[in-house]
């Protein structure tokens, strides 16, 4: 195996590992001792593609945020088929799709809220509405528009739609232990253990 691919793959074990444990325990209670093995990779291997913890919790988000552009993700590919708003049942559906398949990624937006207060979640959030308003205008924003009552732009339109796959999300699917913030490591005064001297 040619050593790019040899680092690609090592890389992608080390996400993978942190996108579980990151979803399933929180981000402080995981060490980067953990991610390595987990990932089978070593300590420092980690430190060779990520200069730190927060380094790879920040690249999981944007892997999320691209894989979302993406016919990938259910929702986004409801939105492509040009037959908004009459395929409301189907985007709903889709948004719980999305919420099944990427259940980890969407489990870090819990994280980041209880333990970052959503610091690097916003970006996310506050460009979802224009994001979904360009898809729609892609595909037929015109026609889509003329249906629309007087006052309501495809941009309010898609806030609300931001507005319910969040609901989804907290209420739907399952995103773990995080519907309930007392089952989250921040706020159990016993988890969060890290090894000496680790971030």
């Amino acid at each position: 195996m040619q050593r790019e691919e040899k680092s690609e793959r090592s890389r992608r074990q080390v996400l993978e590992a942190a996108l579980e444990l990151f979803a399933h325990q929180g981000y402080r209670a995981t060490t980067v001792r953990e991610i390595a093995e987990a990932g089978g990779v070593s300590t420092g291997n980690v430190y060779h593609h990520f200069p730190d913890k927060e380094a790879i919790f920040n690249t999981l988000l944007d892997e999320f945020w691209k894989i979302s552009e993406t016919a990938r993700y259910p929702f986004t590919r409801a939105l492509r088929s040009g037959r908004f708003p009459d395929n409301i049942e189907q985007l709903g559906i889709a948004a719980r799709d999305s919420v099944r398949e990427f259940r980890p990624y969407m489990a870090l937006f819990f994280v980041d809220v209880i333990e970052f207060d959503g610091t690097h979640i916003k970006r996310f959030y506050s460009q979802t509405p224009g994001r979904f308003s360009d898809l729609l205008e892609k595909s037929g924003g015109d026609e889509l528009a003329r249906r629309l009552r007087p006052g309501v732009s495809l941009q309010l339109l898609h806030h609300r739609a931001a507005v319910q796959c969040r609901r989804a999300v907290r209420q739907g699917d399952g995103v773990g232990d995080h519907r309930d913030r007392r089952h989250h490591p921040a706020w159990n005064p016993g988890a969060g253990r890290r090894v000496k001297g680790e971030k």
